[in-house]
């Protein structure tokens, strides 16, 4: 065994695997999660993995019972009210609640489950909506409710500290956020009469944080909110309390028999995988009475007459609630998901990936850099003095460099995928979900900003400057705009954690042996300042010239080519786009590498060719082929663009080409400019436009960097289109490129705008007309060319025009031309 591992196992041996119960963790890994091999997940707070058996008992039930839809009467309706009837029971058993005083009722998830108690809750302008602020933000959603309804709302912090005049008991302390509300003058209009009813809603397990609250906060807030709330006008009133389980029920019991909530909303795909779009409201039947249901649909009504204004509603609770059909085939899968749960016990479940948890914070802890610097920045504290019941299995963080300066949670993302970690990406209030250890905010901007230390001034900062949900700024202002997280699930294993910790200290911890000349990982200075390289006794050639004519399909070489103030003439000036507006590319749609493309000059023909279509396009460039629109208004990557559209005819062919409708355009205007610097010989300074492309006019690669790159590769060999170069060059040491300020071939000056950025899409391969992905090349680019979150390989170029108005004919680049740069 593992040395590692064996101490893993002195300390956490008796809480790890479930040696108690009918299969090891082991034996549950290589039994019903054969699908993990190779792949670590550690997003189980986002969505946890359904069992392999567990599906094959819903195949295998869905598969010999018949199911009808329950509002009948007939013998398959019959047994699915049976199965129905049996799933609410299982759902309140798992919360110890009495059917007597609890009802179950289904709905599409949490997040519809929260809706329903914001819409239907008995809200007055004497009414308020308290809540903690590591809140999700289907809860802050209620909010909405409350202050439409002339409520007021407010977000507070709970410390609490012993009682001893009260044999121990806690005591709770509110600290109260400003009072929201959106008509102050009809609430002045009289004075609280304490009949009001208010909510109160905070979650079982914060999802950023992963701290537990006491359930005891449930009775304290209930019958003592007079004396937490002294002094403000909402002490008064009946306080109902709202419980977010969705996290923490999956490795936490909650017990309603000792602690009361009026509801609970769960989701079951974060309880056991699957069904998905399927949640509950576990509602006190008094609450329930209380809710004010406005909508009636079928299945809620005993009748109803269309021509008049009459409606007799259902007596039931989940009945009057459960609009429509519910979705009783996943209702009917829920069953075995419980049975793999119960079959653990949530006991061994809780222990098991505290173990886990408790590991691997440790073992970031401990992390330090060469110079002694702390690698990690954890976000929890254990000295605050909060409402906590302990920690569930989740750890928010981030890494630091040795400067003290922050590693991007994108740079995280990219490099985990790489080492096939799965991990998630999110910032503050505005999340990008993928299914990595998660980074960003996850929903939950409260505590978000409350551990990450932004206040609203930062946050408006940022939005104002342009920071939206899943964008890449992720350190704004020298701050995290977010936090990388990891969660563990019942299937968590030793080697998910220890893989994920390898990967931190490989990737992010500097030390000393490290540093290597093209190491660039734990430089803060950029590779370009360690100054020219040599350059070949023969001196640098152009190798090739690759024209793209339709962003991301395949391109063409050619010995020469014009040169325009877009760049190679006709490149990226064609894209495709769906139907709804979604540009496509081969991130998107691998297959356009298949899609071939060739321009003759001569003609002005644009040629296509692809293997889904038995003909060639013909797109005559020259003549007015496009039909005649040009309201075709766009962005990509921020920018405005004007294309002129095709008629039906190519729009049929590409969309038999990409397998999807979509439909061609050509740049007609872009105001996306390059205020170009002075080079060597020009007249006069102008503007450089850009067609369609991500960054810039031209991509530079040497063949000498791909060598040098492929003799680091023991897998696999890197052909140089493989980064779809418009240039390749040949000649000087690999790398010299980097150090290049300006460069001319032949006649014609470029300016350098730096490393390429390079993402997934170089991992693409065709082979045989088949789309392969791997890890390489930029797992091994990532290992020794990474600075400040960028995996850089090949240079930008920006084409220096001599004259503002584009001459066509009069600037050619020409394969063999010399090349001589100006180094930095």
């Amino acid at each position: 065994m593992d040395p590692n591992k064996e101490e893993f196992l002195k300390e956490f041996g008796a809480d790890y695997g479930y040696p108690n119960g009918p299969k090891t963790i082991d034996e549950i890994r290589a039994t019903e999660f054969k699908r993990l091999n190779g792949l670590v997940y550690l997003d189980h707070a986002g969505a946890t993995l359904y069992s392999e058996l567990q599906m094959e008992a819903v195949f295998k039930d869905l598969a010999t019972n018949v199911y009808g839809n329950p509002h009948s009467q007939s013998d398959s309706s019959y047994a699915t009210c049976d199965i129905v009837r049996e799933a609410r029971q299982q759902v309140l058993d798992y919360f110890n609640a009495s059917p007597k005083e609890y009802k179950c009722i289904f709905t599409s998830g949490a997040t519809a489950a929260l809706k329903l108690v914001g819409e239907a809750f008995p809200w007055s302008d004497q009414s308020c909506f308290m809540y903690t602020m590591e809140n999700h933000n289907s809860v802050l959603g209620i909010r909405e409710y409350a202050l439409s309804q002339g409520s007021a709302a407010f977000a507070i912090d709970i410390e609490e500290s012993l009682d001893h005049s009260r044999g121990n008991l806690m005591s709770v302390k509110v600290s109260q956020h400003q009072i929201q509300r959106r008509n102050e003058a009809r609430f002045f209009e009289k004075e609280p009469t304490g009949g009001a009813y208010n909510l109160f809603a905070f979650p079982s397990e914060c999802n950023f944080s992963g701290l537990r609250f006491s359930l005891d906060l449930v009775k304290i807030i209930k019958e003592d909110s007079d004396r937490i709330l002294e002094g403000s006008p909402f002490c008064s009133g009946r306080w109902m309390v709202l419980i977010d389980a969705a996290k923490g029920c999956a490795t936490q019991t909650l017990d309603l028999s000792k602690h009361p909530a009026d509801f609970v909303v769960i989701s079951f795909y974060k309880l056991f995988g699957y069904p998905t779009g399927l949640g509950a409201l576990i509602a006190r039947n008094d609450a329930a009475k209380l809710l004010k249901k406005t909508y009636f649909s079928g299945g809620t009504v005993a009748a109803s007459i269309a021509d008049t204004d009459f409606i007799k509603r259902r007596q039931e609770i989940e009945e009057l609630f459960e609009d429509g059909t519910t979705s009783f085939l996943s209702i009917a899968s829920i069953r075995h998901g419980f049975k793999m749960l119960n079959s653990l016990t949530m006991p061994s479940i809780s222990r098991h990936t505290t173990s886990l948890t408790t590991y691997v914070r440790k073992m970031l802890l401990a992390l330090k850099h060469e110079n002694g610097a702390s690698v990690c920045t954890l976000y929890r504290s254990d000295n605050v003095k909060v409402v906590c019941h302990g920690w569930g299995p989740i750890i928010s963080f981030n890494l630091r460099r040795p400067d003290n300066s922050w590693f991007g949670y994108r740079e995280v993302e990219k490099l985990a995928s790489l080492s096939q970690i799965q991990l998630r990406v999110r910032n503050i209030e505005w999340e990008r979900t993928l299914g990595f250890p998660q980074t960003g905010c996850f929903c939950n901007p409260g505590a978000c900003a409350k551990y990450l230390g932004l206040s609203h001034s930062d946050l408006l900062s940022n939005i104002e400057a342009g920071h939206v949900c899943w964008d890449d700024y992720d350190v704004v202002n020298g701050k995290p705009a977010g936090a990388v997280r990891v969660s563990f699930g019942y299937m968590s294993t030793y080697e998910d954690a220890k893989k994920f910790i390898d990967f931190v200290r490989t990737s992010f911890v500097s030390l000393p042996n490290q540093i290597g000349r093209y190491h660039l990982r734990e430089r803060p200075s950029s590779f370009l300042n360690e100054g020219p390289r040599k350059l070949l006794a023969g001196g640098v050639f152009l190798k090739s010239i690759t024209i793209y004519p339709i962003k991301s399909c395949a391109g063409f070489s050619a010995a020469s080519w014009p040169l325009s103030s877009t760049g190679l003439q006709y490149d990226r000036e064609w894209l495709l786009k769906s139907l709804t507006g979604d540009i496509l590319t081969q991130k998107k749609v691998p297959e356009m590498c298949l899609i071939s493309t060739s321009i003759d000059l001569h003609q002005g023909i644009l040629f296509v060719e692809s293997p889904r279509c038995k003909e060639r396009l013909q797109i005559n460039f020259k003549s007015n082929t496009c039909n005649g629109s040009t309201g075709e208004d766009f962005h990509i990557h921020g920018q405005r663009y004007e294309g002129r559209s095709y008629n039906n005819e190519v729009n049929i062919w590409f969309s038999q080409a990409v397998g999807q409708p979509c439909c061609l355009l050509r740049c007609s205007m872009s105001n996306y400019y390059l205020n170009n610097s002075r080079c060597v010989g020009m007249r006069r300074d102008v503007q450089s436009r850009l067609n369609f492309v991500n960054e810039a006019q031209f991509l530079l690669i040497s063949k000498e960097s791909v060598s040098d790159l492929n003799d680091r590769i023991s897998s696999i060999q890197v052909n140089p289109m493989r980064f779809r170069p418009n240039l390749v060059i040949s000649g000087g040491e690999p790398y010299a490129e980097d150090g290049w300020r300006t460069l001319k071939i032949g006649d014609n000056c470029f300016t350098s705008q730096g490393g390429c950025n390079r993402c997934q899409m170089i991992n693409l391969v065709n082979e045989g007309g088949q789309m392969q992905k791997s890890n390489e090349p930029l797992a091994t680019l990532a290992s020794y060319r990474r600075v400040k979150g960028k995996i850089l390989f090949g240079i930008l170029l920006r084409y220096e025009t001599a004259d503002e108005v584009e001459q066509e004919t009069n600037s050619w680049l020409q394969v063999g031309q010399e090349i001589h740069p100006n180094s930095f």
